[in-house]
């Protein structure tokens, strides 16, 4: 069937209606599209991951601002005013989610680096996805941001006074 067309393919291969005739292109395109849905598979994961970090994220900050609120309220005594509390605790917050980024992206880059070298044989290679990693940095930022609204408004609503004698 050497010079065949797609169509004679085709009727040639009737009798197995679990074969099917691609061409080289579409064969990519279908083969890709598998790679694509793994890949949206992860980063569903990605996101689970980053929401269970988030209650991980607000736990740490409502714990750190209980057991801290002698010194929250020793700053607003000494002029600490409402609006800067909740900058520092959002700062905090923020510095957090970017220390996790900092560690987490490095690894995972270096896992990818890894299965890709053991890949290598069968055509697969390496490429650093510059804007993933680059919104995945901001994402983190966004999620540090969002993890402090609450620990940052109870840290700024502290009474002075009962700060100051809490322990």
């Amino acid at each position: 069937m050497n010079g065949s067309t797609k169509a004679q393919l085709a009727a040639a291969l009737k009798p197995y209606p679990e074969a099917k005739v691609f061409s080289q292109g579409e064969f990519v395109k279908d083969r890709s599209a598998f790679i694509s849905k793994l890949l949206n598979m992860v980063y569903v994961l990605l996101a689970l991951s980053v929401i269970v970090s988030l209650f991980g994220m607000v736990n740490t900050l409502v714990l750190s601002v209980f057991e801290r609120t002698r010194e929250l309220g020793m700053l607003r005594a000494v002029g600490m005013t409402r609006r800067q509390t909740r900058r520092m605790v959002r700062h905090e917050s923020i510095i957090t989610a970017l220390i996790g980024a900092a560690i987490g992206l490095p690894l995972g880059l270096g896992l990818a680096w890894v299965v890709i070298q053991r890949l290598s044989s069968v055509g697969v290679h390496y490429q650093l996805p510059i804007t993933t990693l680059l919104v995945f940095v901001g994402v983190a930022a966004i999620a540090g941001i969002g993890a402090a609204v609450l620990p940052a408004r109870r840290a700024s609503r502290l009474n002075v006074l009962t700060a100051l004698q809490y322990e």
